[in-house]
């Protein structure tokens, strides 16, 4: 892609279009996930069937790295603050960033975030699931944020603020978009960074996430997998739905690229020019 192309797409994407899409999406999303939370026995027996499985794997960390955060203080108060933040902090701002230092490359990875995001409805919907931490008690898990919750500003209800656990939906386990989206993050931060300590970030922070959201008993392996199935998902339809928009966008010639005013579409012949 040449210079002038990167600078017409980034014209193209102006951040007042951007803003109000990005926050349409996740409205969609939020209140979608809020309003279909299943029922609490459905997602109660679904949580157990996960966990029966991962067992008979055998591949079931959930439970030593919780009793790990439940008995180190140390280990699971910064845990429950990066559950309870990180998620919310870290994908906007590399989205800001992208929009800001890589415009070439910012519509097709928000593209793919948005695709990812409202493919995970699906999981929601079919699948309500439990956490490890609402498990009846004989299956050994502590919830952590509960626990913790005096060294912050959640409750009993996940990473919801107190007295705010009604507008959360407990039984969107399965897939773990905390995961899902700390993938896009590293994702692009190990294709797009320049400096090695920012791709290094990139490359830790989904392992990080993986062992934050098992260890405060929030979410299965199977969650965290499943995070990362729905990004493949939506990384996949990502392109086609470009290229859709693209084509039905007023003014856009075959290719989807804009055509300026008073041209046709075709490609123009080249002629020499005589002397």
């Amino acid at each position: 892609m040449t210079i002038t192309a990167i600078g017409a797409r980034r014209r193209r994407l102006h951040w007042r279009t951007e803003l109000p899409l990005i926050a349409i999406v996740y409205a969609l999303y939020s209140g979608t996930r809020l309003l279909i939370r299943g029922e609490a026995g459905d997602a109660m027996r679904h949580g157990a069937d996960i966990l029966h499985l991962e067992r008979l794997v055998p591949l079931d960390p959930e439970h030593w790295f919780n009793q790990l955060l439940a008995t180190h203080a140390v280990l699971g108060v910064p845990a429950d603050f990066a559950y309870a933040s990180l998620h919310y902090i870290v994908t906007p701002a590399v989205l800001v960033w992208l929009w800001r230092r890589r415009p070439q490359h910012y519509r097709a990875a928000r593209t793919w975030l948005m695709l990812s995001t409202l493919t995970a409805l699906i999981g929601f919907t079919v699948l309500p699931t439990a956490p490890p931490r609402l498990l009846a008690g004989h299956y050994g898990f502590v919830d952590t944020m509960a626990q913790y919750s005096s060294y912050g500003w959640w409750g009993a209800d996940a990473s919801a603020p107190r007295g705010l656990g009604y507008l959360t939906n407990q039984y969107a386990a399965m897939p773990s978009l905390h995961v899902g989206w700390s993938v896009w993050c590293g994702v692009v931060l190990l294709r797009f960074a320049r400096h090695w300590p920012v791709r290094a970030l990139g490359a830790l922070y989904p392992v990080v996430t993986v062992l934050v959201v098992l260890g405060t008993a929030n979410h299965y392996l199977l969650d965290a997998v499943a995070g990362v199935l729905v990004m493949g998902i939506g990384f996949a339809l990502s392109g086609l739905v470009q290229r859709v928009t693209d084509t039905a966008r007023p003014g856009a010639g075959a290719s989807g690229t804009e055509v300026p005013p008073g041209r046709s579409g075709a490609p123009r012949a080249r002629y020499p020019v005589r002397r």
